[in-house]
């Protein structure tokens, strides 16, 4: 199908149109937003934001971009808010530990898995996404949709509404600031 008249499609409210539309984004919707927030039943309840928000704003794409890149600019954006809020509720859950009567922490963070990464390489995939987490919110989307979802650096441009030079920045300092603290983290392992 035409992309343009899938756009129409979805405008029309066509049902069919949007089941397809789900049926193709779903899994790299969900991957996006689980590389940001680590948390799989955050990453589906976001997910499903995502598409309900796709579904009541379709009317207003205007096809200055690719769907794909709406779509990922809608996803991202989601998961960075997501994250922005919950890194606002952990300060203020650990405030609230620190001069609460009980002294102690109220939010101990989950392990988090991938579901792209093999068994294998799980404990260094932990590892990296943990470090990637501790990136600028634009440098973790940058490296995540460049690294993680294969994403030229034009579509990260597109998606991001960034120039390209400022994509390469935020890529560059992105892979020097994970250079630098897991050669850090490394190396006090093995001392």
């Amino acid at each position: 199908m035409d992309e343009k008249q899938f756009i129409t499609d979805l405008q029309k409210g066509s049902q069919s149109a949007f089941r397809h539309l789900v049926d193709t984004f779903q899994n790299k919707v969900f991957n996006t937003v689980l590389s940001i927030v680590h948390n799989d039943e955050e990453a589906e309840d976001i997910s499903q934001e995502v598409f309900i928000e796709i579904f009541e704003s379709v009317g207003k794409f205007k096809g200055e971009a690719k769907l794909s890149t709406w779509i990922y600019r809608i996803a991202t954006n989601k998961a960075i808010e997501h994250h922005r809020r919950k890194k606002a509720s952990k300060r203020f859950a650990f405030l609230t530990s620190l001069f609460g009567e009980n002294d102690e922490i109220v939010h101990h963070p989950a392990d988090f898995e991938h579901p792209g990464i093999l068994l294998e390489n799980k404990e260094r995939a932990k590892l990296l996404f943990k470090h990637i987490n501790q990136l600028t919110d634009n440098q973790k989307v940058a490296f995540t949709l460049c690294n993680i979802e294969g994403l030229n650096y034009q579509e990260i441009s597109d998606v991001m509404q960034l120039s390209m030079s400022s994509v390469e920045s935020l890529l560059f300092r992105a892979k020097t600031n994970l250079r630098k603290t897991l050669k850090e983290f490394y190396v006090n392992q093995i001392i």
